[in-house]
């Protein structure tokens, strides 16, 4: 039970962390995580668009919510910072 306990608060953590580029441009909050279920890795950040993103706005106004491949992912500490090429990259 302990270990479920420890999943729970690490996931109740990450919940709605901010996501910015490493430019410092607001892409939107974390609201999910795509997980590989064989390996166990996580493959993709999904998050919920700040509707001012300018990044956003170039790429794919109408995306309410984007999926961020891991791998852009540069930093993890008060906010996820992701590598802003590689977002664009994917659109």
């Amino acid at each position: 039970m302990v270990k479920g306990v420890y999943k729970y608060t690490i996931a109740r953590q990450l919940a709605t962390k901010r996501v910015i580029t490493n430019r410092g441009e607001e892409v939107g909050k974390l609201i999910d995580l795509m997980i590989n279920e064989t390996s166990g890795e996580i493959e993709h950040l999904m998050v919920e668009v700040d509707r001012e993103s300018k990044l956003i706005k170039r790429i794919n106004p109408k995306e309410r919510i984007v999926e961020i491949p891991y791998s852009a992912v540069t930093a993890v500490s008060d906010v996820f910072i992701v590598d802003e090429r590689e977002i664009a990259a994917g659109h």
